[in-house]
């Protein structure tokens, strides 16, 4: 058992985690405050690992939710690497515009791995980025069109929507669903294809920094079996979690999220002001 992240404590995460880490109201943000009020030290670097491997829970929820449409999608990857024949299919190419879309993420993520695990990791950073990321979001539901279903996906579409995925990484409070579904909408996508492709840019994006920072979680202040406990917990309630939305997204708009968003921004000041929680 760790010092640092208790059993109790991991099981209130995987439940954050698994709640909000595809509405677009910031998980990492969510876990960060949650963490503040548990009294864990939000800039640990095993902490912040910690919180990076209990998103592949979530991620699981989202292969086994999407697994026919992830099937199609290898299956016509694979077949394209092997015949020329098959490269001109919408599947093929979606597959390798997710591929391609992750990269400046990754980037990002190498890139400033020290400022992200360090002074962006600030609740003051969290709460700034949860209201600014409300008015991007409230922006894109002024301009969607909504005109374009999930077959007009163009190769543009999803370097613009990839590449949103940084702000989340460089601002905890931004939301990474919150960034891909505006970005989506404000390119002329309805809320479902947005929220669609906001599901399949998870996969490699958050799967891949689960397994980066994997060694850190286990090699520091956190253990084993809060790492187990607290990405089984957020596997369960993301699945929910993702079923929900997609139904939420078909009849509703995000703008009640918005002012959810910036009740919390606004609260994380007042705490963090007060004295009540510490950066």
């Amino acid at each position: 058992m760790s010092d640092v992240i208790s059993i109790g404590d991991a099981v209130i995460l995987g439940v954050v985690e698994g709640l909000t880490e595809f509405l677009p109201v910031s998980s990492t943000g969510h876990l960060k405050i949650t963490e503040g009020l548990l009294d864990i030290p939000v800039t640990d670097p095993s902490v912040v690992a910690f919180s990076a491997v209990i998103q592949v829970g979530a991620i699981a929820a989202v292969l086994l939710y999407f697994f026919n449409d992830i099937v199609r999608f290898a299956g016509a990857w694979f077949k394209g690497l092997a015949n020329k024949d098959f490269r001109q299919e919408h599947d093929y190419k979606f597959a390798w515009w997710i591929i391609f879309g992750t990269l400046p993420l990754v980037a990002v993520g190498l890139l400033f791995k020290d400022l992200i695990h360090g002074p962006l990791g600030s609740l003051w950073v969290v709460a700034s980025a949860l209201i600014a990321g409300s008015v991007f979001i409230w922006y894109a539901e002024r301009r969607a069109t909504q005109t374009r279903p999930e077959a007009e996906i163009t190769f543009r579409d999803a370097i613009w929507v990839g590449s949103s995925q940084s702000l989340a990484l460089l601002f905890p409070g931004m939301s990474r669903s919150g960034a891909t579904i505006s970005t989506s909408l404000l390119l002329g996508l309805d809320r479902v294809a947005a929220t669609r492709l906001s599901f399949f840019f998870s996969i490699p994006g958050l799967t891949g920094a689960g397994i980066y920072e994997l060694k850190d979680a286990v090699n520091g202040n956190v253990g084993v079996t809060p790492l187990i406990v607290g990405t089984v917990v957020s596997f369960i309630v993301a699945y929910a979690s993702v079923a929900w939305l997609l139904r939420f997204v078909a009849k509703h708009s995000f703008n009640g999220f918005v002012i959810y968003r910036i009740i919390v921004g606004i609260a994380l000041f007042a705490l963090l002001g007060a004295g009540v929680l510490h950066a």
